[in-house]
């Protein structure tokens, strides 16, 4: 599993509707054998038509988004950069949905990749009993794992930051899984579903 590629992907969306919302940033990074590989990243900007309350969270404005790629040739070349790795991310189903919606509507196709949920990975460790002790009324959102591992949030809502910061929490639940005998990829990747066995 050291030379699988791990793509730490996050978006930015004009909202939470595949069907209707559209992709407005794409950042990615790549994790390779527990290290962030730096210079093996990717982002793109996307017009949009209209500012919708999303912007608040995000910031990026339809003036500002003007002048980026075309939804099609941004998940075109996200794509190129994916390859075969494996997709990983907080919450991922909503960016696999918004990049699949985006696919259909283009080349009616879809990702074969595989992925990887921060959250089930973070849910199965704790279960595993290998998590550092937390702040219960925190949960496991991004913030509260960057807290717990003592990473210093820095660019959140972009999609390049938070896929960087998010690469950081991989990193140390990549250590951890591997600490507590999850050293298959199955294991890594697998969805956590309360009181079934690991």
């Amino acid at each position: 599993m050291s030379s699988t590629r791990f793509v730490v992907l996050d978006t930015e969306t004009t909202g939470l509707d595949p069907r209707r919302d559209r992709l407005i940033t794409i950042g990615a990074v790549a994790v390779v054998d527990g290290a962030i590989v730096v210079g093996d990243s990717f982002e793109a900007m996307l017009p949009i038509e209209y500012n919708g309350a999303a912007v608040t969270i995000h910031g990026i404005t339809r003036d500002e988004a003007r002048e980026g790629m075309e939804e099609s040739e941004a998940v075109s070349s996200f794509l190129d950069y994916l390859k075969d790795s494996v997709i990983v991310g907080h919450h991922i189903g909503h960016d696999i949905q918004m990049l699949e919606a985006a696919l259909q509507r283009h080349f009616g196709t879809s990702m074969q990749n595989r992925s990887l949920d921060t959250m089930d990975l973070t849910l199965h460790l704790e279960a595993d009993g290998v998590l550092p002790a937390r702040d219960s009324e925190k949960g496991f959102t991004l913030d509260a794992l960057c807290d717990l591992f003592g990473i210093t949030p820095h660019d959140r809502h972009t999609a390049g930051g938070d896929a960087f910061l998010t690469a950081q929490v991989f990193q140390r639940l990549y250590r951890l899984a591997q600490k507590s005998g999850r050293t298959s990829l199955d294991a890594l990747c697998q969805p956590f579903k309360p009181g079934e066995p690991a």
